[in-house]
C-alpha cells in the first residue's frame, strides 16, 4: 500500500527496460469509455484530477495504469478513499472487485521542470502538451496505449492574466471567471480517441481566424494561435489548412467532423507537429512565414506539414493504431496523402523528385545499417526511436505501390472501404492491406512482405536484343539485415518504357510486376536495340542496377517523357562517373570522356526551352555526398568530397558563360529586380536557379561568385535569395562572408527561426574550418540545448557536413558524442536522434570506423543513459 503526496525526481536514472514484442499483444484488461480531467494550472505545480469510468474486459485482472515520473496525491474509487493499490515500477496497480467503477486520481506535476518536452511542459510562457507516443502517463495515471479509446471532458482553470487562452480537444462548452483573478473553460470531445491524442494549451495567445464550409454545408471555424506579434506570419498556414480541407474531401471523400479546428504554434517542440483531435500543436517553424523570413522550402514545408496533420483527422484519429507496431498505418498513409496533396498544389514531377531525394538520403542508409527494421517492427525498447524514415517515408512508398498496381479509382475504393470498416476503431496494418485487397480486387498476399522484411531490394537489369525481340531480365536481391539474414522475394512494380533511338519515342509504358527472385520479360517489334527506361516515377523504392552507357543516359536525360526518369538518368550519369573516380577506376581518358558526357547533358538541360525552371533546377543538382557514400563500401568521405567538388568545379568552368547568363536571367525574374515577391512557379524556379548558378561559379571562379553573391545578398527582398547568397558565401574564406553573417545576425536578431538558419548555414558550409566554427557557435550567447530547433540547427547541420563530421582526426565524432551525453539528461528523445550517424561506422574505412565505434562505446559506458539513447547505442554496436 502507498500514500505518497509528492512525485519522485523526474531525472533519476532510468531502469532497465525490457523489449516490447508485437506478437505479445493482448487486448486491454480494462477499457476507459469516459475520462474527465480537471487541471488547476500553474507553471511549477499543476494539479490534475482525473476521473476514469473503467469497464472490465478480463476476469480477475487488476486495473493497471501507466505513469512516468508522477505520484499519487489522492485516490478514490466510486467516491470513497481506496487503499487497495500498489506501485509496480512506474505503474499504478489497483485491485477492484467489480466490473465497472469510477476511479479518481490526483497528481501534481511541474511543467517548468519538464525539459523532456513530453507530457505537460512549459514553452516560452505557455503550458502545452505532447502526448504521442507515451506522454500522457507523465500527466496522470492511465492505460496509456492507443487501443484504449475514450471520450474526454476537460476543465481548466488558471490565472487569467497569465493564461488568458485555455484550449483543449473538441468543442468549447462553458467558461467563466473564478476567484482571485482566475478563470476556467470546459471542453468536450464527442469522438473517441486514445490518450496520445489528448491536448491542452494555455497562455497568452492571439489568433488568426477564418472558416471553411464542408461538402455537406457545415461551417467550421478555424483559428491559428500564436504569440502576440507573430499573427502577421500565419496567412500561408491558414491558406494551406483551407486547401487541405477541400482537397481531402475531393481526393478521399473525408469531411471534417467538429465545429472548429484549432492550431497552436509553440517554440519548443521535439517534432514538427502533432495531430491532436481538433487542436493541432505545431512547432513554430511549420506555421510562421513571410517573404523576409521564410524561404521557398519553408513555404513548401508549412503547406505539407499543415496538410499532413489535418489529414490525420481520418488517417490516424478517426481510425487509429491498435498498438505502436502499427505506426506506419497512420504515418505511412498520411505521408502519402500529404505528398499527393503537395503534388496537386504545385509541380508533381518536382515533388516526386524531392520525396525520392529525402527517401534516399534518410531511409536507404537506415535500411542498410544496424538500425534497419521493417515498416511494421517486431519489437522495441523505446517507441520514440521508431518515428523513423522507414516507418514514415518507406511506409508511404509501400502504400504508393498499391496505388500503382491498382490504379487510382480502385485504390480509392480500397481506402473508402478502409475508412468505412474501421471508423472509430484501433486498427492494424493488416486491416489496411485487407481493405485495399477487398476494395480494389487485388491479391496482396505476397505483397505483405513489405511490412515484414527490412532492407532495400536491389534490382539488377539485363537487356538482350535479337531480331525484333527484346528480353529484359530482372533479378531481385533483398540484403540481410539485423535479425533477418534470409529474405523472400518481394512484389516490385516497375513502370517501364523502351525508347527507339532513332525517333526518341516509345510505344507505350508497361507495368512489370516482379514477384520472383528472377524473371525475364519479352517484348517484340524492336528492330534495333532500344534504350530502357525503368522504375519510371520511382514506382518502387528499390536500388536499381541498370548499367547504361553514358550515351544512353545522355539520351534519356534529353528525351525521356517521364520527368522523374529524365532526372534519374542525369543522376545515374553523375553517380556512375563519381563512383568510378572515387574508387580509382578511371583512366585520364575515361575521366575526360565521362566529364564530357556530363557536361553535354547539363548543357542540354540548361538550354532546353521546354523545361520550366523548377525542373531545370532539380536536374542540375549533383547527387549528395551521403547518397554517393551509399554506393561505396568502404567509404572515404574525404575522397567523396574531393571528387564531387572537382566535378562541380569542372562544370563551373566548362559552362561558366551559361552559369553567368543563367544568374543574370533569373535575377531579372525574381527578387528586387522584379519588384514583386511571388510563390508562382516562374518566380520560385528563378530563385532556385539563381543560387544553383552561384554554386557552380563558386566552385570554379570564387572571385566572380563572391561578387555576385554579395550583390544578391544586398539586393534580396526575400529569404530564399538572401539565404542562398549567404550559403555560397559561408563556404568561402572571404571578408564578404563575415560581413554578410554579421549583417544577417543583426537584421534578424530576436527571430529564433531565422537565427536557426544562421547557425545551420555555418555548420553545413564547405568552409575548411567548419569544425572550429561549430565549436565557437556552441558557445554563442544565442545557442541553447533547451530548444530542439536550435540544437538541430547547429548539430544536424554539422553532421550533414560529411567532410567536417568525418574529419580524419575524429574530432567531429567526439563533438557529437559529447553532445549526446550532455543532451541526454535534458531531452533523451532528442539526444537519441544524434546516435544513428555514429552507428554507421561499419560503412567507413577502418580508421574512421574505429574512431566512430570508440565514441559509441564511450557513450555506452555511461550507466545513466535514457532508454532512448541506450537502445540506439546498443543496437548500433550490435
Amino acid at each position: 500500500m502507498n500514500d505518497m503526496s509528492s512525485p519522485p525526481a523526474v531525472h533519476s536514472p532510468e531502469p532497465a527496460h525490457a523489449a516490447t514484442n508485437r506478437l505479445d499483444y493482448r487486448v486491454p484488461d480494462w477499457q476507459v469509455p469516459e475520462i474527465a480531467l480537471d487541471f488547476a494550472l500553474s507553471p511549477e505545480a499543476t494539479r490534475v484530477r482525473a476521473t476514469l469510468s473503467v469497464t472490465r474486459t478480463a476476469p480477475n485482472a487488476p486495473l493497471r495504469l501507466n505513469g512516468d515520473g508522477i505520484a499519487v496525491a489522492t485516490l478514490s474509487v466510486d467516491g470513497q478513499v481506496h487503499n487497495h493499490w500498489d506501485m509496480d515500477g512506474n505503474d499504478l496497480v489497483i485491485m477492484l472487485p467489480g466490473d465497472r467503477h469510477e476511479v479518481t486520481i490526483e497528481t501534481v506535476i511541474n511543467p517548468v521542470a519538464n525539459t523532456q518536452l513530453s507530457g505537460l511542459y512549459a514553452s516560452n510562457g505557455l503550458l502545452c502538451t505532447q502526448c504521442e507516443a507515451e506522454g500522457f502517463r507523465r500527466i496522470t495515471f492511465f492505460p496509456d496505449r492507443p487501443d484504449v479509446l475514450s471520450r474526454y471532458q476537460v476543465r481548466m482553470s488558471g490565472d487569467k492574466a497569465q493564461f488568458p487562452v485555455l484550449l483543449s480537444n473538441g468543442n468549447p462548452v462553458a467558461s467563466g471567471d473564478g476567484p482571485a483573478g482566475t478563470h476556467w473553460a470546459q471542453w468536450d470531445d464527442p469522438w473517441l480517441k486514445p490518450s496520445y491524442l489528448f491536448a491542452l494549451v494555455a497562455g497568452d495567445l492571439v489568433a488568426q481566424r477564418d472558416s471553411f464550409v464542408t461538402m455537406s454545408g457545415r461551417k467550421v471555424d478555424l483559428a491559428i494561435y500564436v504569440r502576440p506579434g507573430d499573427e502577421t506570419r500565419t496567412d500561408h498556414a491558414m491558406r494551406s489548412l483551407i486547401a487541405s480541407m477541400a482537397w481531402d474531401e475531393k481526393a478521399y471523400g473525408r469531411e471534417y467532423d467538429l465545429d472548429l479546428f484549432n492550431i497552436v504554434a509553440v517554440s519548443d517542440f521535439n517534432a514538427g507537429a502533432m495531430e491532436n483531435k481538433g487542436l493541432n500543436v505545431f512547432n513554430t517553424r511549420y506555421i510562421l512565414a513571410d517573404p523576409e523570413t521564410a524561404n521557398d522550402g519553408d513555404y513548401d514545408a508549412i503547406e505539407g506539414v499543415v496538410a499532413h496533420e489535418y489529414f490525420h483527422n481520418w488517417s490516424g484519429n478517426r481510425v487509429t493504431c491498435r498498438d505502436w507496431f502499427q505506426l506506419s498505418l497512420k504515418e505511412g498513409f498520411t505521408v502519402l496523402r500529404d505528398q499527393q496533396f503537395s503534388a496537386d498544389r504545385g509541380s508533381a514531377p518536382v515533388k516526386r523528385i524531392e520525396d525520392v531525394r529525402v527517401l534516399r538520403a534518410a531511409q536507404f542508409p537506415e535500411d542498410s545499417g544496424p538500425l534497419a527494421h521493417p515498416i511494421r517492427p517486431d519489437s522495441y525498447q523505446e517507441i520514440s526511436n521508431f518515428y523513423t524514415a522507414t516507418v514514415y517515408n518507406k511506409g508511404a512508398e509501400v502504400i504508393r505501390m498499391m496505388d500503382v498496381m491498382t490504379g487510382p479509382e480502385r485504390f480509392r475504393q480500397g481506402t473508402d472501404l478502409y475508412f468505412d470498416r474501421h471508423d472509430g476503431q484501433a486498427a492494424t496494418c493488416e486491416d489496411f492491406v485487407k481493405a485495399i485487397e477487398d476494395g480494389a480486387g487485388i491479391d496482396l498476399a505476397q505483397f505483405r512482405r513489405w511490412y515484414e522484411q527490412a532492407g532495400t531490394p536491389r534490382i539488377d537489369v539485363t537487356m538482350a536484343h535479337a531480331g525484333d525481340t527484346v528480353t529484359l531480365t530482372l533479378k531481385q536481391t533483398v540484403p540481410p539485415t539485423p535479425g533477418q539474414p534470409d529474405k523472400q522475394p518481394m512484389v516490385i512494380p516497375l513502370r517501364t518504357a523502351l525508347f527507339d533511338r532513332a525517333t526518341a519515342k516509345h510505344s507505350g509504358e508497361h507495368l512489370l510486376v516482379l514477384t520472383d527472385a528472377e524473371h525475364t520479360f519479352t517484348f517484340t517489334g524492336h528492330a534495333t536495340a532500344p534504350v530502357v527506361s525503368i522504375n519510371r516515377g520511382f514506382s518502387a523504392p528499390v536500388a536499381l542496377n541498370n548499367p547504361l552507357a553514358d550515351a544512353d543516359l545522355v539520351f534519356l536525360a534529353a528525351h525521356d517523357d517521364d520527368p522523374f526518369a529524365r532526372y534519374e538518368a542525369m543522376q545515374q550519369l553523375v553517380v556512375q562517373h563519381l563512383v568510378a573516380a572515387i574508387t580509382d577506376k578511371l583512366s585520364d581518358t575515361a575521366r575526360d570522356s565521362g566529364r564530357a558526357a556530363i557536361g553535354e547533358a547539363f548543357a542540354k538541360v540548361v538550354a532546353d526551352p521546354a523545361l520550366d525552371d523548377l525542373m531545370r533546377g532539380e536536374f542540375i543538382i549533383l547527387p549528395g555526398e551521403g547518397y554517393l557514400a551509399e554506393q561505396l563500401d568502404p567509404v572515404d568521405p574525404g575522397r567523396v568530397r574531393a571528387e564531387r567538388e572537382g566535378l562541380k568545379a569542372w562544370l563551373g568552368t566548362h559552362l561558366s558563360e551559361a552559369w553567368r547568363a543563367l544568374h543574370d536571367r533569373t535575377a531579372a525574374i525574381s527578387g528586387a529586380a522584379s519588384g514583386t515577391f511571388s510563390l508562382d512557379p516562374v518566380s520560385r524556379g528563378a530563385r532556385k536557379l539563381k543560387t544553383q548558378a552561384l554554386v557552380y561559379l563558386a566552385a570554379a571562379d570564387p572571385a566572380e561568385a563572391i561578387r555576385r553573391a554579395a550583390a544578391q545578398y544586398a539586393a534580396a527582398d526575400n529569404m530564399t535569395d538572401r539565404q542562398g547568397a549567404l550559403m555560397v558565401l559561408c563556404g568561402l574564406d572571404t571578408p564578404e562572408r563575415e560581413a554578410a553573417l554579421a549583417d544577417f545576425a543583426r537584421r534578424f536578431a530576436g527571430n529564433a527561426l531565422v537565427i536557426d538558419k544562421w547557425f545551420s548555414l555555418q555548420a553545413a558550409s564547405l568552409h575548411p574550418h567548419a569544425i572550429e566554427h561549430v565549436k565557437a557557435l556552441a558557445k554563442h550567447p544565442e545557442f541553447t540545448l533547451a530548444n530542439p530547433n536550435r540544437a538541430r540547427a547547429l548539430y544536424m547541420g554539422f553532421m550533414a557536413n560529411t567532410a567536417a563530421f568525418h574529419d580524419p582526426s575524429g574530432e567531429g565524432y567526439r563533438m557529437i558524442a559529447d553532445l549526446i551525453l550532455t543532451l541526454d539528461p535534458i531531452n533523451g528523445s532528442l539526444a537519441a536522434r544524434f546516435v544513428p550517424p555514429l552507428g554507421r561506422f561499419r560503412k567507413f574505412e577502418p580508421g574512421r570506423a574505429a574512431l566512430m565505434r570508440g565514441e559509441l562505446e564511450r557513450i555506452a559506458a555511461v550507466t545513466t543513459l535514457s532508454r532512448d539513447v541506450r537502445e540506439q547505442v546498443s543496437k548500433s554496436l550490435g
